[in-house]
């Protein structure tokens, strides 16, 4: 259960994270085109990634010896200090969800959120390299827990920002819940980070 905890937490603090990604899913709720279909298609991308992640490193965990551990930690931990670093650097940014409302086709919407989803390399990053660097030393029903927590996190994130997206933006425009949350982000990525930091000292 420890690990459904940690997955679900770890999970939401990469997908809280103000992205392109998650302005489209906003406006689309502002719009109220298609919500539904947007928050699944995203959600579920992110249950597909996570997990391809997971068993990626999990199954090709034998190739890696303490080298190859030493180097994906170094690497983990220079994607946390520039995801941390561009979170301190989102306070300067001044979000606009204002936008003009036009009919759009369920066709396009679910074509433009495949785009927003699986051509936005933070995506990778945040779910294949990241969450399946982080569990590659757990059991394997550890990383499945971990995996299905990070998925829930998803999952409940994308449908209360697409359906309460009118009331979130209100707080949002001025930037001040926003700023709240990034400050959420940094502090947890912080002790993620100082954990790998000690976890590699003792490979070296």
């Amino acid at each position: 259960m420890e690990y459904l905890v940690l997955g679900f937490f770890t999970g939401l603090s990469l997908i809280l994270a103000l992205g392109a990604q998650n302005i489209f899913v906003i406006e689309q709720g502002l719009k109220k085109q298609h919500v539904f279909l947007v928050c699944f298609v995203c959600s579920l991308s992110d249950f597909l990634l996570i997990f391809l992640g997971i068993f990626l490193f999990h199954f090709f965990h034998q190739y890696f010896n303490l080298f190859v551990e030493l180097i994906l930690n170094i690497l983990l931990i220079i994607f946390l200090i520039y995801f941390i670093y561009s979170k301190v650097q989102s306070f300067k940014i001044n979000v606009n969800f204002n936008s003009e409302i036009k009919d759009t086709s369920k066709k396009e919407i679910f074509l433009r959120t495949l785009g927003f989803t699986y051509l936005n390399v933070h995506v990778y990053f945040d779910t294949v390299f990241f969450l399946g660097n982080f569990t590659k030393n757990y059991l394997l029903e550890e990383k499945i827990y971990f995996g299905l927590g990070a998925s829930i996190a998803s999952f409940i994130f994308f449908f209360l920002l697409g359906y309460l997206s009118i009331y979130f933006s209100k707080y949002s425009q001025d930037g001040k819940s926003w700023k709240f949350i990034n400050i959420f982000i940094i502090v947890f990525m912080s002790i993620l980070t100082i954990y790998i930091f000690q976890e590699t000292l003792y490979l070296v």
